[in-house]
């Protein structure tokens, strides 16, 4: 019975990191889409959203499966609530996806004038983000989830600098809304993953080390962490 049991739970593991490598994916052709309005890119994100959505469904059907079945207590229990989380997490990382997709389909109606210069470099930044972000679910790596949390912040900054410029854009030349407005629309997305990748960066903190980690918490300034440590990790 406990054979059997571990052998569910390693199935949910692999599929939740069937999910995360989808969903990397996912956004790799959203980018690639945008910066070079590549149909074919987003014709991939498309496909890769309908392969998520079932991938959640599977998902959840095996958490409610193992929490109904076999009453998991501890650590087992901690890893299955993670993966409840990081599963919802990744399902509306895809939906990000599609939205900066959409977002490289809208471009290619605007007049080609260029990128603003943060948008290339927020992009690269929140991939290496979620490649992180996953890297720590794989490993079990609480170093890695705190590097998570800790880039966090500089994603945030260049989303506002991003508003900032497309405010002067617009004022310089009103013919650039709709430009100004699918560029907000993508930074703000990125800016989303990189939350949602902190979301399980922190669920990972939760499932290794039994920590629970509020608003983004960080190793480095130990006077304003809110964090509960649990009566252990087993």
């Amino acid at each position: 019975m406990k054979r059997h049991f571990q052998n569910e739970l390693e199935a949910l593991k692999v599929s939740l990191v069937k999910m995360g490598s989808v969903v990397e994916e996912a956004l790799k052709s959203s980018v690639f889409a945008i910066l070079n309005r590549d149909d074919a890119a987003v014709q991939r994100v498309l496909e890769a959203e309908e392969r998520i959505n079932l991938l959640e469904l599977e998902i959840d059907h095996a958490i409610l499966d193992l929490l109904a079945l076999q009453q998991p207590v501890a650590s087992d229990l901690r890893f299955i609530l993670a993966v409840q989380k990081i599963n919802n997490d990744l399902e509306r990382m895809g939906d990000h996806a599609v939205n900066i997709a959409e977002s490289a389909v809208a471009l290619k109606t605007l007049p080609d004038t260029g990128m603003l210069e943060e948008i290339p470099r927020m992009a690269e930044l929140t991939l290496g983000i979620v490649k992180q972000g996953l890297d720590s679910m794989i490993l079990k790596d609480p170093s890695l989830a705190a590097a998570v949390l800790r880039a966090d912040d500089g994603i945030d900054d260049m989303n506002r600098t991003v508003a900032r410029k497309v405010i002067g854009l617009v004022k310089n030349d009103p013919t650039a809304i709709a430009l100004g407005l699918e560029l907000i629309r993508i930074s703000r997305n990125l800016e989303r993953v990189a939350d949602l990748t902190t979301n399980i960066a922190e669920d990972v903190l939760f499932y290794v080390q039994a920590r629970v980690v509020k608003h983004h918490a960080e190793e480095k300034d130990d006077t304003h962490r809110e964090v509960y440590h649990g009566p252990g990790t087993d």
